[in-house]
C-alpha cells in the first residue's frame, strides 16, 4: 500500500486550525480585557456603560468646572460652582505629569486659600496634564482633566 502525502485537504485542516485558535485565543482575551475594565459592565456579552453615564450625570448635577493655572511657582486649581463661587470640596488630589511620559508625575500638597486649591511647584515649559479627583462633601466624585502649558 503506497502511502499518502500531504494533500490540500490536510493542508486546510491545518490552516483552519492554525488560524481557528488564534482567534478564539484573541478574543477570549478581548472579552476578560473589557470585563475588568474599570467603570464598564458585560451583562449578557454586551458593554453596558450605566455606571458611567451614572457617575457622569452625578458629576453634571455638581455644576462644578475647574480651572487651572501657573504662575511664578504656584499651581493654582479653581474650582467653582454653577453660580461661579468657589468651592471647597470634601477631598482634592491631583496628579500633575506630561500627557507622554510618567517619569514627571507627582502629586502637589493641595491647600484650599479660600479661592482655590494652591501649591508651590516647579514645572519646565511645555505641555503638562493635570488629573483632578474631588469629592463632595455629600461624596459625590468630580473628575477633570486640565491640560497646562507653561512658557519657558
Amino acid at each position: 500500500m503506497a502511502e499518502r502525502g500531504l494533500t490540500g485537504r490536510h493542508v486546510l485542516f491545518i490552516f483552519v486550525a492554525f488560524f481557528g485558535t488564534i482567534i478564539t485565543v484573541n478574543l477570549f482575551m478581548a472579552y476578560s480585557a473589557v470585563s475588568t475594565f474599570p467603570g464598564l459592565e458585560v451583562r449578557n456579552g454586551y458593554i453596558a456603560s450605566q455606571s458611567f453615564d451614572e457617575r457622569r450625570a452625578a458629576q453634571e448635577a455638581l455644576g462644578w468646572s475647574a480651572r487651572v493655572e501657573v504662575n511664578d511657582g504656584q499651581l493654582s486649581i479653581a474650582i467653582v460652582d454653577a453660580a461661579g463661587d468657589p468651592v471647597q470640596a470634601g477631598g482634592v488630589e491631583a496628579l500633575v505629569g506630561r500627557p507622554t511620559s510618567d517619569r514627571d508625575d507627582f502629586v502637589p500638597e493641595l491647600v484650599f486659600d479660600g479661592r482655590a486649591y494652591v501649591a508651590p511647584v516647579t514645572l519646565a515649559g511645555g505641555k503638562w496634564i493635570l488629573r483632578l479627583n474631588a469629592v463632595s462633601a455629600q461624596g459625590e466624585p468630580f473628575e477633570q482633566r486640565l491640560d497646562v502649558h507653561v512658557n519657558s
